[in-house]
């Protein structure tokens, strides 16, 4: 057990009796013979996209990181509570650099729809739309404006994935991988200086995919026909001016121009409320000598979880599936999922009385097929006692569709990327390279494969043979859960199907590999329905953790990060050179920083179920 100085002690103690006296304090203050209160006033809810759109929620009650993210089930039930909320009029939505996947897009366009339904306008501003995928978000609003100097870079989908064997080679560096399935070209951006036939093929039937969906909800959003849609694709970039000429735009206006429109249209009077649906942050009386203890016992009691109410508990699988967590992708990974994590909340949601259904939201190109399977097995253990339903994101390939597959029910979007059901493995031989600097080994083994996975030199022929046999033996279990789990859905065999092969969700429907087209909401709530719950909370499991607890965590060393200096393979020179190199090419810099994960993983992990990185922009 770690030690607690007596001074944490105090202090931690005085925060949870703040914590349990402060509701009962408040309580007493109220004045006797309080008035009725007032209706409350007309209101305008105004969103700001801005940022990165995250998967994992976390708790926002002291919000230091201010608008630099947004957790999408927050930015939906607030969209959802205005929808709901007679005070609110009309919803605004200022698009501030956010690129959400599509995925996440067509979550909040279905929002857009049920405020629509309610009778309520939305509203889309932007000083600037940078992209296809920018455009196909704000489409589906009531009204769509922009700046008078505003770009229209809705120019079409443009995608590159990065080749380094020449690369390699220069540096004196041999890659050796191996792959089941003629599809699974996980691998290939250090095999080849291109891709091959098939992978060439996939790349463009997804590209086909996901631009057909894309100009479809365009088309729908501003009711034209797709071929005008295509037209003004291929007539961009635009000008605002022009723009609206074409019917792409309603308005060309700042943003002291809308405002000036919502108040002639709901009344002068009207709130235009920027924090609408956050929670109300505590504030810190500094006068007060126990000030400090009150304001962290309210931060701490406002993350309590409430178990008294019913609820659809949410475990999120969200980035490259890992083991454990250890440091080894921290310079190469914003977020990981991490397997044994992932089946303790999945165990702990079986367990918990109160969580009724479970949805897993798989948002992962998938990564250690070890943890794929840890986590496909905490999945059976929740089936066989409550209902689980998947929800897959923008993407959940290869091992984010092994941990998807174990549900009854299974949701894409139809622009999820999903499939590539296969394994690969490799290493680089370094030999050649410490050559170059005058830096020679001298190895030694017991055990005729003890030196297998060494980076002295390329597998020799046997070790190729037991490798590609235990990697044979990977690849026959994944395709067997797909098969034992789906069964007569599936419309094709297996090897017609599986072999590394990517789809869209739409295919992927098509296929049998998943079950319904839609998005995070429709799971939830049709897990809620299938518990025959009407009155429920939506809970993550585990609950985001407050900033006090984070703290205490990284204080602690509790929170499984050890920093970046210990990642493999030269990551401290990554990491200097890293800011000048999103500076120069921000897309091509994070194609190479994904590649080198890739390969930190496979070194951790031996063998991976991973999809190929297929760089399609947003």
């Amino acid at each position: 057990m770690k030690h607690i100085s007596s001074g944490r002690r105090f202090a931690l103690a005085a925060a949870l009796a703040a914590a349990l006296f402060a509701p009962a304090a408040r309580a007493q203050e109220k004045p006797e013979g309080e008035a009725k209160p007032e209706a409350p006033k007309a209101r305008v809810a105004v969103f700001r996209l801005s940022g990165s759109i995250q998967e994992t929620p976390r708790d926002d009650v002291l919000n230091l990181g201010g608008e630099s993210s947004t957790p999408l089930w927050s930015l939906i039930e607030r969209l959802d509570k205005a929808a709901k909320d007679p005070a609110v009029k009309a919803v605004v939505v200022i698009l501030e650099g956010a690129r959400p996947g599509q995925a996440q897009t067509a979550e909040i366009r279905a929002a857009f729809e049920r405020l629509k339904a309610a009778g309520k306008d939305v509203y889309g501003h932007a000083d600037s739309i940078g992209g296809l995928g920018q455009y196909v978000l704000l489409s589906a609003a009531t009204r769509v404006s922009a700046v008078p100097t505003a770009d229209l870079w809705i120019t079409g989908l443009y995608g590159e994935a990065p080749y380094i064997r020449s690369l390699l080679e220069k540096v004196g560096v041999r890659p050796d991988f191996l792959t089941c399935g003629d599809y699974k070209s996980a691998a290939e951006m250090f095999m080849r200086d291109g891709p091959s036939e098939q992978a060439d093929a996939m790349q463009n039937w997804l590209l086909d995919g996901l631009y057909e969906t894309m100009v479809a909800r365009v088309a729908a959003g501003r009711k034209v026909d797709a071929d005008r849609v295509k037209g003004w694709i291929d007539a961009g970039p635009h000008t605002a001016e022009k723009a609206r000429e074409l019917g792409i735009l309603d308005a060309v206006e700042h943003r002291q121009e809308l405002e000036a429109h919502l108040k002639k249209t709901y009344g002068d009077d009207v709130v235009l409320d920027r924090k609408y649906g956050k929670k109300e942050e505590p504030k810190l009386d500094a006068s007060n000598p126990f000030g400090l203890f009150k304001f962290l016992g309210e931060v701490m009691a406002a993350s309590k979880v409430d178990k008294g109410k019913p609820a659809v508990g949410v475990v999120y699988v969200d980035g490259p599936i890992v083991l454990d967590a250890q440091a080894g992708l921290a310079a190469f990974q914003d977020e990981s999922a991490v397997g044994v994590k992932i089946r303790r909340a999945l165990d702990d949601a079986a367990n918990d009385d109160s969580v009724k259904a479970v949805v897993l939201r798989v948002d992962s190109p998938g990564g250690s097929a070890l943890a794929s399977e840890i986590i496909l097995d905490a999945t059976k253990r929740v089936k066989a006692r409550k209902p689980l339903v998947v929800s897959m994101g923008d993407v959940a390939g290869s091992g984010g569709y092994y941990v998807a597959c174990g549900a009854d029910t299974v949701f894409a979007d139809e622009a999820t990327i999903t499939g590539s059901i296969g394994v690969v493995s490799g290493k680089l031989a370094t030999d050649a390279l410490f050559d170059k600097v005058g830096v020679s080994f001298k190895s030694y083994r017991r055990g005729r494969n003890a030196g297998m996975l060494a980076s002295n030199n390329v597998f020799t022929p046997a070790e190729r043979v037991k490798m590609q046999e235990y990697m044979d033996e990977i690849y026959g279990e994944f395709k067997g859960h797909v098969v034992a789990i789906r069964g007569d859905r599936l419309k094709k065999p297996i090897d017609e199907i599986a072999g590394g092969r990517v789809y869209t969700g739409k295919q992927a429907l098509d296929l049998g590999l998943v079950d319904r087209l839609g998005g995070f909401h429709d799971a939830v709530a049709f897990a809620a329905e299938a518990a025959k719950l009407t009155d429920y909370d939506v809970r993550a499991v585990p609950k985001p953790k407050s900033v006090i607890e984070e703290l205490l965590d990284q204080s602690s060393g509790e929170d499984g990060r050890k920093g970046l200096v210990h990642a493999a393979g030269g990551s401290m020179l990554l990491e200097a050179a890293a800011p000048f190199l999103r500076t120069l090419d921000p897309a091509r810099a994070d194609a190479v920083r994904s590649a080198l994960g890739r390969l930190e993983l496979i070194r951790r992990e031996g063998v991976i179920a991973m999809m190929p990185e297929l760089g399609i922009g947003r």
